[in-house]
């Protein structure tokens, strides 16, 4: 398992589409995965700081199982089929361990509010990790990494992202 952060979300100048992009702590590979635009406030807003009047989803979430005594190990992106991507929530309850099947977004979302480590699969980093050169600090289309076959709708959707200064907005 490779640990990333949450590098940005991002919206598509060609599409509108959520992205939320994770950087690999030891590397300068990037992991694009498409969210739909809740999920995308829902971490946007937590990572800002921004405070809502009612709780949302994935605050609701936290508080259930805070309050049924669990607590969020970490959350992980556990494989990709089909262009989709699958994530895992590890819990810790009653002594037992849970991993309970989410949707990246989701999971990515609860681990923001929880504060718990992000993972990603090898396999997956594999498959759809970029790596950005080194004279595209600027800004620039990532190329898609040597040792990866990054799937043709991530390339062409990465074609329509702005990804100036990618490693300084969020």
């Amino acid at each position: 398992m490779v640990e990333v952060a949450i590098d940005s979300v991002r919206i598509s100048l060609m599409s509108q589409h959520r992205i939320v992009v994770l950087k690999d702590l030891e590397s300068s590979r990037y992991l694009p995965i498409w969210i739909g635009p809740f999920e995308a406030d829902a971490i946007t807003i937590e990572l800002q700081g921004v405070e809502v009047a009612r709780p949302l989803t994935h605050d609701l979430l936290r508080t259930v199982v805070d309050k049924m005594g669990g607590e969020v190990e970490h959350v992980a992106i556990t494989d990709l089929r089909n262009d989709t991507f699958y994530a895992e929530i590890a819990l810790q309850v009653n002594g037992d361990r849970l991993n309970i099947d989410s949707r990246p977004s989701d999971a990515i979302a609860l681990a923001v509010r929880t504060h718990v480590p992000v993972y990603v699969s090898d396999e997956v980093m594999q498959q759809a990790a970029i790596t950005l050169e080194p004279d595209l600090e600027g800004g620039g289309v990532p190329e898609a990494a040597e040792e990866s076959e990054t799937p043709e709708a991530f390339r062409d959707f990465l074609e329509g992202l702005d990804l100036g200064g990618l490693s300084e907005d969020h």
